[in-house]
């Protein structure tokens, strides 16, 4: 009975680049196949939904608002982590601190994000 011999590690190295590169012509070419734009719609007007300047700020302003409070909420939580599992481990409980500066840092600016995009559209002109 013969024995399949195991692959050596420069085979499954060179098995594993060939895998990747199969991937990545995969997903870039099939999108590249499908004829999207061959169904496009030629006739008819083209409408811009471009809002104006002060409706643009103020969307931008409830993302940053939102996106700086879900991070400082996420080292809030994290601050609390790892203060809870220090266990008197001096270089956790700095590690801790450390979160919950980053946390106070982030809500304050969540809280100055208005200010900071009002100063935006008035250097703009809106």
């Amino acid at each position: 009975m013969s024995r399949i011999p195991a692959p050596t590690r420069r085979s499954r190295r060179i098995s594993r680049v060939v895998l990747r590169a199969a991937v990545s012509l995969v997903a870039v070419g099939l999108p590249l196949t499908v004829p999207a734009a061959a169904y496009a719609d030629p006739g008819g007007a083209l409408h811009v939904a471009a809002n104006s300047l002060p409706v643009v700020i103020a969307n931008l302003q409830s993302w940053v608002m939102g996106i700086l409070a879900a991070i400082a909420t996420l080292f809030l939580v994290l601050a609390g982590v790892y203060w809870a599992t220090a266990g008197g481990d001096p270089s956790q409980v700095e590690k801790a601190k450390l979160a919950l500066r980053n946390a106070l840092l982030g809500y304050g600016l969540a809280v100055l994000a208005p200010i900071l995009l009002q100063v935006v559209q008035g250097i703009v002109g809106g």
